[in-house]
């Protein structure tokens, strides 16, 4: 028999029984839904609602279901519907009436909300943890690789020169924005709902504060239809790792590249890497495609939840079922992708020759060369006519700026000496370039010092 029986005169068909349990999924929340009866019942007891003998022999009861769950000997049914009334039915069923008074100033709609944040505060942390691991091995990479000159791009076309230890702390400070937009997140999630009821609170004297202190609550709801018909803190959390991952689609998009014949920037290690059914020859990046492809994944269920959340009247609705099977999946895909994303970089192997030889190709230097008339006395547009011809004559006769006679460079400007081809040194291109956030060596040592620091300061 349902716990919600009394007003129906027939059973529920089957096959509606069978579409309106969520027990197959939300009994993931077996650890929070005991968590917060326990709190629930204690802070019944302590003030009066029922008696303090009642409430002691529920926790004790929800301890041993607790226990009987996380050794496997606990058997969940769809006709419990859900996990609240999965844990209630069975704590009935073991101590008699007195785990009928559990529900007592609580209903399903504040309780499901209660979990629902309590395993998100939960999975966050870890999440966030993860984000951590990856910016850590992206410093040691940036650390080893302070000289390795690389060409930098745009419209996948070679455009200036810099280092891999600047490309590694680009993606460096992107997952650092990740890691604060999850702490964002949690911060506004850490509410407690209980004592909303379903909708308009409870006519018995609770103290929302004591059970909200009690479960790690840094505050309440304030508003008690807001605390159980909104699910924004689920959609910011999806929207988070919906950046996120677009963060790690980019990047594995560029390490797809970097590994194919055409870039031979770094290899990846066989143990992130797959061959093929068919061409012994091939060594695919897998693992990175992977991630690039679950992106999408994550993308859909931000776009599913706002789906579901988008034209519903306050306050609880059926429809609010679908919030979790979208945030577990995506949180269990970030979970699953940034451990081994992590140790797949950390195994990578750098090529420091080919970058550098690609670097040394397609003119990367043009923009340093202009800067140098430019510092001679010549207006910037003026020299970037000249160097767009120089540039011309080059691509035409098979030279480079490197290798160009001073005799060709005066015939394009009388400005240039000898000290042109220190300028468009690739060395010099990179070391010049010693603004805050550039690709020179105490900018990069400044920016590794400052994610050191934020690594530091999330010990």
């Amino acid at each position: 028999m349902k716990l919600w029986s009394g007003r129906f005169s027939s059973d529920t068909d089957a096959l509606v029984d069978e579409l309106n349990a969520s027990i197959t999924f939300d009994k993931r929340l077996y650890k929070e839904d005991i968590a917060g009866s326990m709190a629930h019942a204690k802070m019944l007891g302590d003030r009066g609602i029922i008696e303090k003998a009642e409430a002691e022999k529920i926790v004790a009861g929800l301890r041993d279901i607790l226990k009987d769950i996380e050794a496997g000997k606990f058997e969940f049914r769809l006709q419990d519907e859900d996990i609240h009334m999965s844990i209630e039915t069975e704590l009935t069923k073991r101590i008699g009436d007195t785990g009928k008074r559990l529900h007592t100033a609580r209903s399903r709609n504040d309780q499901v909300a209660l979990d629902f944040r309590m395993y998100l505060k939960s999975e966050i942390e870890g999440l966030r943890g993860h984000v951590l691991n990856l910016i850590a091995v992206l410093l040691d990479t940036a650390k080893n690789n302070t000289k390795t000159i690389m060409p930098a791009y745009t419209h996948l076309q070679r455009a200036q020169p810099t280092t891999f230890a600047h490309y590694m702390l680009a993606y460096a400070n992107m997952l650092k924005r990740d890691v604060t937009r999850l702490e964002d997140c949690l911060e506004r999630m850490d509410e407690s709902p209980l004592g909303s009821g379903a909708l308009t609170g409870t006519t018995y004297p609770v103290d929302r504060r004591s059970v909200a202190d009690a479960l790690g609550f840094a505050r309440i709801t304030e508003n008690s239809l807001d605390g159980v018909s909104d699910r924004d803190y689920a959609l910011e959390l999806l929207s988070d790792l919906s950046v996120l991952m677009m963060h790690l689609s980019r990047f594995s998009e560029e390490i797809i590249l970097w590994c194919s014949w055409e870039f031979r920037f770094v290899e990846l290690s066989d143990a992130y890497s797959t061959g093929s059914s068919i061409m012994p020859q091939k060594k695919n990046p897998d693992i990175a495609e992977l991630v690039r492809g679950k992106t999408g994944r994550v993308y859909g269920s931000l776009m599913g939840l706002l789906t579901v959340m988008k034209a519903l009247p306050l306050a609880y609705n059926k429809d609010m079922q679908e919030d979790k099977e979208q945030v577990f999946d995506a949180v269990d895909t970030v979970k699953k992708v940034l451990p081994v994303f992590t140790a797949m970089l950390a195994a990578m192997t750098v090529k420091p020759e080919n970058m550098r030889k690609a670097a040394s190709e397609g003119f990367i230097n043009a923009t340093d060369c202009a800067d140098y008339l430019v510092k001679k006395g010549l207006p910037f547009r003026d020299a970037y006519t000249v160097i767009g011809k120089l540039i011309r004559y080059c691509s035409e006769n098979g030279k480079t700026l490197e290798t160009l006679s001073l005799e060709t460079y005066k015939t394009f400007s009388q400005l240039f000496e000898r000290d042109v081809y220190t300028a468009v040194s690739l060395e010099t291109c990179v070391e010049q370039r010693n603004v805050p956030g550039g690709p020179a060596s105490q900018s990069v040592r400044d920016q590794m010092d400052n994610i050191q620091a934020f690594l530091d300061s999330r010990k």
